[in-house]
């Protein structure tokens, strides 16, 4: 994947994803959706650094070919890519909602179970159709 690619790629990530949460968010807290957008926004900034640099490294790791991917190492993707969210994502959340560790850890455990299976279904779902763009044979789920 290219540099521009990337780029293309956590953007799209990105927005769909905060799309979402406002909209789950606001639904679970009944919170202001204002409130939701911005801590959101700023927790999507994070997350587009993180995730470029993560997917960069892991590219690098994994190969280079995301569409031969199976099963195991996406989950391992998904997996590994939380865990780094997660660990930048704790202190900034307490230190924003003025919350103690245990209830940030509940309210992020929740935002990981989310995120996680997004991840795994927006990435495969991108590789799917990057990989039906690029050529002219299309790709199958078991294929991937």
């Amino acid at each position: 994947m290219s540099v521009m690619e990337r780029i293309f790629h956590t953007l799209l990530f990105e927005a769909i994803a905060l799309l979402l949460f406002v909209l789950l968010a606001g639904v679970v807290t009944q919170g202001d959706s204002a409130t939701l957008a911005g801590l959101g926004i700023g927790m999507s900034l994070l997350a587009m650094m993180i995730n470029f640099i993560y997917n960069w490294v892991f590219d690098h790791v994994a190969g280079a070919d995301r569409a031969v991917r199976g099963l195991k190492l996406r989950l391992l993707h998904a997996g590994l890519f939380e865990l780094s969210l997660m660990a930048v994502s704790l202190p900034v959340l307490m230190y924003v909602l003025k919350m103690d560790f245990w209830s940030v850890l509940v309210l992020d455990l929740g935002m990981v179970v989310f995120f996680l299976v997004y991840a795994f279904v927006f990435n495969w779902s991108y590789d799917l159709i990057r990989q039906r763009v690029r050529s002219d044979s299309p790709a199958t789920l078991g294929e991937c």
